[in-house]
Formats: structure tokens, sequence, C-alpha cells
């Protein structure tokens, strides 16, 4: 990433998910704010994901990394509901197959107790919550959804997690399958950052502001 400005206001990205990294930068881009990882700020601490809802996770791990850095702190939390499975593995949607497991043990595992379900029965839907955390630890929220069902086969390159077994009615294609933008545009971490956005801006400002 690019050397930051002392001068603008900073916003520490609370993912090591390289994929997660990567789509936030480009939403964050044009904003006048420096954008720092976890790493950057020299921050080790994994925060145990405890909360029984995305929004509880997303909350716990933006005061967190608010609190251990002293920053503006943007953290997340998403999952994958199948409806078939009553909502799973929602919140699990990471350690479904277990700790440790890799997206592809993860999307077998899924596929392996959807199979007695029939295809037209596969509905499901991407959770994104964004917390963003002031750093004396006041939170604003934004949520959002993608609807689409899940596919047997798995396929594509540009996405993580379960990407590629989520098939996305608008681009008759699995999300995996899309390019960032197109994914930008239309997934529920997309949509949660449309609505995050103006917040982070807004914070942002103030942060300037006081400093000013």
């Amino acid at each position: 990433m690019e050397t930051t400005d002392a001068t603008r206001p900073k916003l520490l990205l609370a993912t090591r998910n390289s994929g997660k990294v990567r789509e936030y930068l480009r939403f964050l881009e044009t904003l006048p704010i420096d954008v720092v990882t976890l790493d950057e700020a020299g921050i080790e601490d994994e925060v145990e994901e405890t909360g029984d809802t995305i929004l509880e996770n997303a909350i716990l791990k933006a005061r967190t990394y608010a609190a251990l850095s002293g920053m503006l702190t943007l953290a997340d939390d998403s999952g994958l509901e199948v409806d078939a499975l009553d909502g799973e593995p929602g919140v699990r949607s990471a350690r479904y197959a277990g700790d440790g497991a890799t997206a592809e043990t993860r999307n077998r595992y899924l596929l392996q107790k959807l199979e007695a379900v029939p295809d037209d029965q596969l509905q499901a839907r991407f959770r994104c919550v964004i917390a963003i955390a002031t750093p004396d630890l006041q939170i604003e929220t934004s949520e959002g959804t993608c609807e689409g069902h899940i596919l047997r086969e798995p396929r594509g390159s540009t996405g993580f997690g379960y990407d590629p077994i989520f098939y996305v009615p608008e681009y008759d294609r699995r999300m995996a399958e899309l390019t960032m933008d197109e994914k930008n545009s239309i997934s529920h971490r997309g949509k949660a950052m449309a609505g995050a956005r103006p917040i982070v801006e807004r914070l942002a400002s103030q942060a300037a502001g006081a400093k000013s």
C-alpha cells in the first residue's frame, strides 16, 4: 500500500482476509483518508468471533481493534445463508467445516449437506454487516444482502470463500466468475459498503476537524 499522509485521517481496515482487503481498497480509494491494515498497524491480536449473529461479530471486531489502535476502524462479518439448511452456515460460515478448513473444503462440505435437496430448492443469500467504530468506541453499522442460489459444481477464480458455488441471477454466472466491478455492484459487501462509505467519510471529516 502507499505511504500514509500524517495530515490525513486514518482508517484501520480490520481484516486479514486478502480478498476483503482488495475489495475494500477499491471502495475506499477516492476518499480523503489513509487506509491502514492490521499488519501495517503492527496489530497481531486476533478477535475470537463469539457473537451469536453476524451483527454482533462485526461490532465486536470493530470495537476491539479500535481500542487497540486508537483509530477509526472498519470491520465486517459476513456469511452465507441457505434456506434449505435453515440459514446455515450463517454466522459459522468461515468455520462450517471446522477450524482451519480451506474454502474448497467448506464448499465441498456444504454441497455434501445439500445432496438430497432438489436443485430448485437451493435458494441462498450472502449477508454482510459492516461496523465502523470511532476511537471512543461509538458504533455505526450498515448491512447488505445478495440473493441467489447454490450450484453443485464450483467454477470461477476471481472470488473467494463460497463464491465459486453461488449463482448470481443478474449476471447468469457464479460470483467467482464476475469481475471485481461487477461483484462490487451487486454483492452483499458492496451493498453494505454503499451505506458505510458516507459514514466513514463523515466520521473521518469529523476526526480531521477535531485535529485542526
